[in-house]
């Protein structure tokens, strides 16, 4: 049978190593998309802008385009496997094939205005063989 300060030494250092490992977790979860600012740091895939202003478009002017930059700061080849529209008004696009550490890749999300009168916010959410992941960036805008 164990002895109480054995007993109290085994039940402290599991405590102890789970608060030390909890310590290094990041939470991002209060943050919205529009005030992430996703610091180029190594080991992190990044893109140039979270959230896009359109402004006001007009309906009959066309579908409209945002490009989003994805930088590969990892030391490893990734792959954007899949941009994914929060709706069916807009197709999203994306480079194919590996991006190798410090280059880039692009998203392009198309909205088509005809028919939907109003103020719109969409997101796309970006799926990589990187962290973070998934990314979700956004753009808004008022159709006229």
């Amino acid at each position: 049978m164990l002895s109480k300060k054995l007993r109290k030494f085994a039940f402290l250092v599991p405590a102890c190593l789970g608060l030390v490992l909890m310590a290094g977790v990041r939470n991002h979860s209060d943050e919205s998309a529009s005030e992430v600012k996703w610091l180029a740091t190594e080991g992190e895939v990044t893109v140039d802008k979270t959230d896009y202003d359109f402004g006001k478009i007009l309906e009959d002017g066309g579908d409209v385009s945002v490009v989003y930059v994805i930088t590969n700061n990892t030391k490893n080849t990734i792959v954007i496997q899949e941009a994914k529209p929060s709706c069916g008004c807009t197709v999203a696009s994306f480079t194919k094939g590996p991006i190798e550490p410090g280059k880039t890749g692009k998203v392009t999300a198309t909205y088509s205005p005809k028919g939907r009168p109003g103020p719109f916010n969409k997101t796309v959410t970006i799926t990589t063989t990187g962290e973070p992941n998934p990314i979700r960036v956004s753009f808004r805008g008022t159709v006229e």
